[in-house]
């Protein structure tokens, strides 16, 4: 057995998501599994060296998981040639000028999105990159995501027949940080912080529609800040700037419709945190990240509304499950695999730096659609 070491520069991993996803759930897990597998009894090893802003985190976390470095000065990170990848799970605001460094110092490139706080910082990245002659990825984990696997499974088989609309629906309530500890950071409460659900979400949502039924033609977006008052994490009131919560249509080249609302005021009434109702000519399903239930047209009922009679008919029963007949694994540690067997055996990956471009372009749409209260069509990117 052969084993290939790939050194990966990994910046904002004392945050919540660079943290459990890509360090516990994705890199030291495939550590954990011996590496990952590349055939003809290769076998490739991640080393990641950890960087950050706070020197006493970075060397909690590197002791807590048995590994040797860690920096604080990023340019001397990557000066260093035995770095093979520079990963960016920072705050937004601060993602832009760290990625061209790295760039600049010849560095692979994967990055959280949004990759940019606008469209016209994201493209620089896409053309940066193209002309250094690196590769590059973005992460988009929801279609890695057992729910949607099953929901790209029904679509490529011809489930649905025609897919005439998409119904999202997303969101918490997240506490506001007075009487009960907030589940979020206060940046993403404050625009100038590059905070705000529709620069968050809105990149979501165009991958996931891009990737399952086709590219967004046209975007109308409402966007509020429903709470305009939180605490922060030392308990101090601050005002928040960002919406909180955005309600957006999105006309697909197919002609489809989607919908999809995304919220930090909302109460769970659903099964998950996301779900998608998909309605189709020849059936329906209803996916979120692990589950997914179908209705087919040869059982869909013939439900009639009597608004003087109570319901009797148990909705929720007439669909039925689809099965896993997969094993799935965590989402961002798939996409990592991806990444990686792309780096070291120039496998392909589309996942790039372009469509992390699109993601910053529909959420700047979205806001600009707020603004002016009019549906705004979504030019393709090119360079």
């Amino acid at each position: 057995m052969t084993r290939r070491t790939v050194r990966i520069a990994m910046n904002g991993v004392t945050g919540r998501m660079g943290y459990r996803q890509h360090l516990v759930r994705s890199i030291l897990a495939i550590r954990e599994q011996g590496g990952l597998d590349l055939g003809d009894g290769d076998v490739l090893w991640p080393e990641p060296v950890l960087v950050g802003r706070r020197a006493h985190a970075l060397e909690e976390l590197a002791a807590k998981h048995g590994l040797t470095e860690w920096s604080t000065d990023l340019d001397a990170v990557l000066a260093d040639d035995t770095i093979d990848i520079y990963f960016d799970a920072q705050v937004t605001s601060a993602r832009v000028e760290a990625i061209k460094k790295a760039i600049a110092a010849g560095k692979h490139i994967y990055t959280e999105k949004p990759t940019a706080t606008d469209v016209e910082g994201a493209l620089e990245l896409a053309r940066l990159a193209g002309e250094a002659g690196i590769k590059h990825g973005v992460v988009q984990d929801k279609i890695f995501l057992p729910g949607l696997l099953k929901l790209k499974r029904l679509i490529d088989g011809g489930f649905f027949g025609e897919i005439l609309s998409v119904r999202g629906e997303f969101g918490y309530w997240v506490f506001e940080g007075d009487w009960q500890e907030a589940q979020r950071p206060s940046w993403n409460y404050r625009a100038q912080d590059g905070g705000g659900i529709v620069v968050d979400m809105f990149p979501h949502w165009e991958y996931v529609l891009h990737e399952l039924f086709g590219r967004v033609s046209t975007v109308q977006a409402h966007v509020q800040t429903h709470i305009p008052q939180r605490w922060d994490e030392q308990g101090e009131p601050y005002a928040a700037t960002a919406d909180d919560s955005a309600y957006g249509i999105f006309q697909l080249e197919s002609g489809a419709v989607a919908q999809i609302n995304s919220s930090w005021t909302v109460r769970v009434n659903r099964d998950e945190l996301v779900e998608f109702q998909v309605d189709g000519t020849h059936g329906s399903a209803v996916a979120g990240l692990r589950n997914c239930r179908v209705q087919h047209r040869s059982a869909t009922p013939k439900p009639v509304w009597n608004p003087d009679l109570p319901v009797t008919e148990p909705f929720r029963d007439q669909w039925q499950e689809v099965p896993d007949n997969a094993v799935f694994d965590n989402g961002f540690k798939a996409q990592w695999e991806l990444f990686l067997r792309h780096i070291v055996l120039d496998e392909p990956y589309t996942w790039d730096l372009m469509a992390g471009a699109r993601g910053v372009q529909l959420a700047e749409l979205g806001l600009k659609s707020h603004a002016e209260g009019r549906r705004l069509d979504v030019p393709e990117l090119s360079l």
